[in-house]
């Protein structure tokens, strides 16, 4: 068995989708109202992969993980990007060198101190953007290519936005004499939307950032938590995770790529796009999706897989819960090559040890 501290050594690819009810999923600044994201030609809603990292890097800050590229305040001033590169490396002084000696151990254990306290760039990757004049930073690369990309995910239907929004009057009571106020405030949000996601973990990329077998575990239960803990501002709230599925392939360099499009709404089971309003109201066909990886079984090492209870699938004859996924999966590539993940049980295992 493996180490998980290990680097990874195999690739993975990701389908994760996620729905929004009521809300903006990823609202366009350049739009001058922040409006949702939609695809002009196909009217589907757009999430970038800047968003949805967003949200996992957000999460990993909340359990505790060393994380890089984050927004924080001290006593009212935002940190610099220096000031969050010191807090990552507190175990290295230079003063602890003789530089005109030690140069190289001082550089291995700046690169590997760096890594080691700062997760999101393990998976991610990042922009070094601090002064090269800066002790540690001179010796870092100028960037780190993260092993972990998302492509920009879509709804799987076109959507509508929700006019009730568009002029949505909100009456204040100040604090003085408690007297009434109003304005207008645009609040543009979509009915419904059931988005795609599809990742790649390069086994390749991950030698760079030191990403580790237990990092890629830990997305897992990551994606599903983000979305469910991240999602709760005002415009964000509404959304929840429904379909969350890692295929781990034994063989080096190999995947099958566009998992995600293999997915697609049972139109017998699912009302018209226009009428979509909740998870209830749709059916997502996984034939396709079950057929390529049957087809591929022999370069599967494993596949975890989580599904909402709520959400209907359909394969050939059945349609029902996320057994119906289950089941297919393991009569086509075998029962123990498939894992269902149980998100809020082995979250707890990858919360870092504080002592």
């Amino acid at each position: 068995m493996s180490d998980t501290t290990d680097t990874v050594k195999n690739r993975s690819e990701i389908v994760f989708l996620y729905d929004a009810v009521d809300a903006n999923p990823n609202g366009n600044p350049l739009s001058g109202s922040n409006r949702p994201r939609i695809d002009p030609q196909t009217q589907q809603a757009i999430v970038t992969d800047v968003r949805l990292k967003r949200y996992l890097r957000d999460q990993l800050d909340d359990d505790g993980h060393g994380v890089y590229i984050r927004n924080v305040q001290e006593e009212g001033n935002q940190y610099t990007r220096g000031k969050l590169l010191e807090d990552r490396l507190k175990e290295v002084e230079p003063e602890d060198y003789d530089l005109d000696e030690e140069a190289d151990q001082f550089r291995e254990d700046i690169f590997g101190e760096f890594l080691e306290n700062s997760v999101d760039v393990r998976y991610f990757g990042a922009t070094m953007s601090v002064d090269t004049d800066d002790a540690y930073a001179k010796h870092l690369p100028d960037h780190f290519t993260g092993p972990v990309q998302f492509s920009p995910g879509k709804t799987m239907h076109a959507v509508n936005e929700n006019e009730e929004y568009d002029s949505l009057t909100s009456v204040i009571a100040t604090q003085e004499g408690k007297e009434q106020g109003g304005f207008d405030l645009d609040d543009h949000r979509i009915q419904y939307g059931l988005i795609r996601f599809h990742g790649l973990v390069d086994e390749h990329g991950a030698e760079d950032t030191n990403l580790t077998i237990e990092d890629v575990e830990r997305l897992d239960t990551l994606c599903w938590r983000a979305i469910k803990n991240q999602t709760i501002s005002r415009s964000k709230v509404g959304q929840e995770p429904r379909l969350y599925c890692r295929v781990e392939y034994a063989d080096e360099s190999f995947h099958l790529g566009g998992l995600d499009k293999d997915l697609a709404l049972n139109g017998d089971h699912s009302k018209p796009d226009e009428e979509l309003r909740n998870v209830r109201d749709l059916a997502v066909k996984v034939d396709d999706f079950v057929r390529r990886l049957e087809n591929a079984s022999e370069q599967i090492e494993q596949v975890r897989i989580v599904a909402s209870d709520v959400l209907k699938l359909s394969h050939e004859d059945d349609v029902g819960g996320p057994e119906v996924l289950y089941n297919a999966l393991e009569e086509a590539i075998g029962s123990d090559s498939v894992e269902v993940v149980d998100v809020y049980d082995e979250h707890t295992a990858t919360i870092p040890d504080e002592t």
